[in-house]
């Protein structure tokens, strides 16, 4: 008994070490865990906000299309109605889809930025498809677009953690749009578009983007 009682200060010892080590590795082996769940869900959130991004602006960008004839100093390239009607409608039923997946990966304020995009670019979808109501002013239209674009990328970047300052570019481009001469019209319909053309899924050459 006595030598039991003796050994058992020991026994104790390595009874608690053996409990911490296991309780220290399960606590590690939990944190590991969770990192990499959490590096999983952060791709596929940035694959949801990239494709959203990307299936917005080819929408914007046919509908620019089929309106380049009605706008002077266009720099989209003009496409057949009948074809760039076609085009549009395949590009909303992809935009459709990807939205649910918006919708399950993203947060709130991206989700809502989103919604904004939309129903920006969803205006010059109307011009597109002659339902505009009265006759839009196209400088300020294609500026919401602009505009709604960046807070679009500012709640996405907010959410992916992605640091480096402000990549917003609706204030320069809406300087072009009212800083012009003579040509002010050409400018004002070809500026907003060409940056309606960036970050292209295609490789446009230009930086901002749909």
């Amino acid at each position: 008994m006595s030598t039991l009682l003796t050994q058992l200060p020991a026994l104790l010892g390595v009874l608690v070490g053996t409990l911490g080590t296991i309780l220290a590795t399960s606590l590690a082996d939990r944190a590991r865990w969770r990192r990499s769940q959490s590096v999983r869900w952060d791709e596929r959130r940035l694959d949801a906000y990239v494709d959203y991004a990307h299936a917005l602006k080819e929408s914007h960008s046919v509908a620019l299309r089929i309106t380049a004839d009605h706008r002077p100093g266009s720099r989209s390239h003009p496409i057949d109605r009948e074809e760039g009607l076609a085009r549009l409608a395949e590009a909303d039923a992809r935009r459709t889809i990807v939205w649910e997946n918006l919708l399950l990966l993203g947060d709130e304020p991206t989700v809502v930025a989103a919604a904004n995009w939309r129903d920006a670019i969803w205006q010059v979808e109307r011009l597109a498809r002659g339902i505009a109501d009265g006759a839009p002013d196209v400088s300020e239209m294609l500026s919401r677009v602009n505009e709604a674009r960046d807070g679009y990328y500012r709640a996405a970047r907010r959410s992916l953690g992605v640091r480096g300052g402000s990549v917003e570019q609706s204030a320069a481009l809406r300087q072009a749009l009212v800083g012009g001469d003579d040509c002010h019209a050409s400018r004002a319909s070809a500026v907003p578009e060409d940056s309606g053309r960036r970050d292209a899924p295609t490789g446009d050459r230009s930086g901002g983007g749909l």
